[in-house]
């Protein structure tokens, strides 16, 4: 069954940046699209720290010293000094699958889905200097996942049919947790 339900308010949004404000109307199935860049990107990453974790097989090493380099990307240095140190390569093999999986689990179930956007964003910005191919332009697969995230992040999807939209509302103290504790907006949502 398929229920329609227009709102008596519109739902609008304006932002100002730098002198420039854009301004538009969201559709009554934005929550859907919202929800489904949400649910994309949690499956794509926890599948791929799951797979890394289970190969068994994942060390960063060899990538950071030898890709960026090979592809001209513009933070090669950076990236083949991070290779060559013995405790970063030792955190990196650790971080990128558990980082992944978490990100992914967080998206997927809603639950702090504003941190776990902002780190995937992160990684993507990572991913993006690492796997620097400009051959048919700046924009690539890295960089529009990146930019997945940050909307993700921006909408505060983890409020639509996520956990977060339950922890914001859970009592600490006589009031919303999100209410007493302001900063969690940063977290949540």
């Amino acid at each position: 069954m398929y229920r329609h339900i227009m709102s008596s308010q519109e739902i609008r949004l304006t932002s100002t940046v730098g002198g420039f404000t854009a301004d538009g109307k969201l559709h009554t199935l934005s929550v859907w699209f919202i929800l489904a860049l949400r649910l994309m990107m949690g499956i794509a990453f926890l599948w791929s720290g799951a797979d890394k974790l289970l190969s068994g097989g994942f060390n960063a090493a060899g990538y950071l010293q030898n890709a960026p380099p090979a592809n001209g990307s513009p933070a090669a240095d950076l990236f083949v000094a991070m290779g060559g140190t013995e405790w970063f390569v030792a955190f990196v093999n650790v971080a990128v699958p558990w980082g992944e999986v978490l990100i992914g689990l967080g998206l997927i179930v809603g639950l702090l889905a504003r941190l776990a956007a902002f780190w995937g964003a992160f990684l993507m910005l990572l991913f993006y200097l690492g796997n620097w191919n400009v051959a048919h332009g700046y924009i690539n697969g890295d960089f529009a996942y990146m930019l997945v995230f940050l909307s993700v992040a921006a909408f505060g999807a983890g409020r639509i049919l996520g956990l977060d939209a339950a922890v914001e509302q859970y009592e600490a103290g006589g009031q919303p947790l999100i209410e007493r504790y302001p900063w969690m907006r940063y977290l949540l949502g």
